[in-house]
């Protein structure tokens, strides 16, 4: 049926199954490599306790039923080699229900984990992911065309993420009116890259500029990817662009590979490659594609009546499946940059002769010389809620107790977190937190100290402590 489905978006499904799959991997290879410290058994914040808390209905998952960290190191791990089969080209490979099956293990595998996931799994491009790796479960596969209302129905989902990111700026903080925001952004955005203290140093009319553009794209354009080709591919090239200037001026996990990903999903690819004759699909399979489609659309009533809303709410998801959300990011920009610094000591008591030594993490600035890496995709939890923990003591009430006692015994699993550990021998006596105000050198001050960042006005955010 030529209303129902069509071959000419044979190599935008390709492009966005495997590239979608790629970042499942990188999520659950997230996911197996950090659990331990963070939600395992003997985490900061264990599933255990968590779903003796909260019943099935409201955070459904695999763990409610059982947990131990061998079950989901396993369903992890499961996920990164069933990702990375998909990949390969693994669910063109099978029939079509099979390749279903497969998109479906994925999506409730991650959703698994989200659910448990807590103040861990509190971001936004987990619902996206979740939200597109749903739809992604219907796409089918080399047997039959692509269903065009489910490409409409990403289309929707890019245009919630662009447009909502948009009106929460424009509600939100006055200095994306008044197009100055990125005068400060790329200094104190969650988690700089190796090109952000470029970024920072362009010329401030190049800054009000890009503000500029940024509303454009945001505002304008998402309503253009509803429109006839080649006018809908205009639009999401415009939105990839954006999205790549992200990718390169910091570090957002996979929310701007995710963003990209559904914007190719809007592309015209029969302009790239003569689309190959496929098969027509079959009754059930067109029957279970308008029922989900109509599900959407029935779930879709308060994410759009958020975006109307002036209380506009970001990142947020109605019900626990994650269906159908809301996005927005940078509502409001921090001017000042404070960093938690974490420090241990090994003496038996504090003097003011007592030598504190460091804590350093992959991510998050704390050596003034070290260049901030390039990790996106990669989702670097812990890093990311010492960001938030700059901001307020409340982000960090439910775990940073928990982290501190475990750096007071060098628990493994924690260390492994961090990028370097000044205790490897035997655990610090005391830890102690302080906080720095961080700013970028100048082009002068870079030249004579070879430091990306200056910090001074350290104050007392953790005093001493000890399990003693």
């Amino acid at each position: 049926m030529e209303w129902f489905s069509s071959s000419a978006y044979w190599l935008v499904r390709l492009v966005f199954q495997r590239s979608l799959a790629a970042v499942y991997g990188v999520a659950f290879l997230a996911a197996a490599l950090q659990f331990r410290a963070l939600i395992g058994e003997h985490g900061m914040l264990p599933v255990p306790d968590f779903v003796r808390r909260v019943p099935f209905r409201s955070a459904p998952s695999l763990f409610q039923l059982r947990y131990s960290d061998r079950l989901f190191a396993s369903c992890a791990w499961t996920g990164v080699l069933l990702a990375g089969a998909v990949v390969a080209g693994a669910a063109d490979a099978v029939p079509l229900w099979a390749a279903m099956v497969g998109w479906a293990v994925l999506w409730a595998l991650y959703l698994s984990i989200v659910n448990v996931g807590q103040t861990w799994y509190g971001f936004g491009w987990e619902s996206l992911l979740l939200e597109a790796g749903f739809l992604a479960v219907f796409l089918g596969n080399d047997e039959v065309a692509p269903p065009v209302v489910l490409l409409w129905l990403l289309r929707w989902a890019l245009f919630r993420v662009e447009f909502g990111a948009g009106l929460i700026k424009m509600r939100g903080d006055p200095c994306w009116r008044d197009l100055t925001c990125l005068y400060y952004h790329h200094e104190t955005q969650p988690m700089p890259g190796p090109l952000s203290w470029f970024f920072h140093h362009l010329p401030r009319p190049l800054h009000r500029a890009e503000v500029a553009a940024n509303h454009f794209v945001q505002l304008v354009v998402p309503v253009a990817l509803f429109t006839p080709q080649p006018v809908a591919s205009i639009a999401a090239c415009l939105i990839i662009c954006t999205q790549l200037w992200l990718v390169l001026s910091g570090n957002f996990a996979w929310l701007n590979w995710l963003t990209i990903i559904l914007a190719a999903a809007a592309l015209d690819g029969s302009l790239i490659a003569e689309p190959p004759s496929l098969p027509g699909p079959p009754l059930w399979y067109e029957i279970l594609v308008i029922l989900v489609a109509v599900l959407v659309l029935a779930l879709s009533y308060r994410p759009a009546r958020n975006l109307l809303s002036h209380q506009q709410r970001m990142n947020t998801t109605y019900e626990p499946l994650h269906l159908v959300n809301s996005y927005g990011a940078f509502g409001s920009i921090t001017r000042i940059r404070h960093e938690v610094v974490i420090e241990g000591t090994t003496d038996e008591e504090i003097t003011p002769q007592t030598v504190w030594r460091a804590y350093e993490f992959h991510g998050k600035p704390g050596d003034v010389r070290r260049l901030p890496r390039q990790f996106a995709p990669y989702h670097l939890r812990l890093d990311w809620l010492l960001w938030f923990l700059a901001l307020s003591p409340s982000y960090g009430y439910s775990w940073f107790g928990g982290f501190v006692e475990r750096l007071l015994v060098n628990d493994r699993d924690t260390l492994r977190l961090l990028r370097h550990n000044p205790f490897p021998d035997d655990p610090p006596v005391f830890i102690r937190a302080r906080m720095w105000r961080y700013r970028y050198t100048t082009w002068q001050e870079l030249r004579t100290t070879g430091a990306w960042w200056h910090r001074e006005a350290p104050r007392e955010f953790l005093p001493p402590t000890t399990l003693r």
